[in-house]
């Protein structure tokens, strides 16, 4: 990469940086390409030249952000920690994620999610599920996960989930059921931790 092609990706990570903070404090539709220009540090006319539009920079923040907080997922599953720590810290991170996130920007994030050739569905089956399917094996050999319970079982479960989430009438009412929900999808509704 030379130095034009260094200082012009640079760029655009400080507009998708800018535009990220400034949709999950405020949402989506009352920020402007103005507001994100005067954010970044940059002209409107950067932004338009490099992203072409606010929806496609929209949804290049969206693909950064699932790619910033899956980095953080694997710097925690990759940690030498027993199982139920991991859950543990999943289950609050992702209650802190969801006290964070504007609901518009959560409600935009859930409808595209929600489409067949959605970006984050892709991500999730191809990077994400495999991942997870991996912690679980490691709770099966820790002791942790009923060894009787097979991977196509624990596939279905959470494919249930996934299906469920994706429905048009459930998204507005998931962001205050984030941590209801990672609790039960892990402790079940008996709700009995892994102490």
């Amino acid at each position: 990469m030379n130095g034009f092609e260094r200082r012009k990706q640079i760029k655009m990570n400080n507009i998708i940086e800018a535009a990220l903070s400034l949709f999950l404090e405020h949402g989506i539709s009352k920020i402007s390409v103005a507001g994100i220009a005067k954010e970044a540090g940059v002209s409107q006319v950067t932004i338009y030249n490099y992203f072409e539009s606010k929806d496609n920079l929209i949804q290049e923040v969206f693909r950064y952000y699932i790619h910033q907080i899956w980095e953080e997922y694997v710097v925690l599953l990759n940690r030498d920690i027993p199982f139920p720590e991991k859950v543990k810290t999943i289950i609050f991170d992702k209650s802190l994620v969801a006290n964070q996130i504007n609901e518009e920007f959560f409600d935009y994030f859930m409808k595209d999610y929600m489409k067949k050739d959605s970006y984050i569905m892709k991500f999730y089956t191809e990077t994400a599920l495999p991942r997870f399917l991996e912690l679980f094996a490691e709770g099966k050999e820790q002791g942790y996960i009923d060894k009787s319970i097979s991977d196509e079982a624990i596939l279905l479960y959470i494919q249930m989930f996934a299906d469920y989430m994706r429905r048009e009438d459930v998204g507005p009412s998931l962001l205050p059921l984030t941590e209801d929900l990672t609790k039960l999808f892990f402790y079940g509704i008996s709700g009995k931790g892994m102490d």
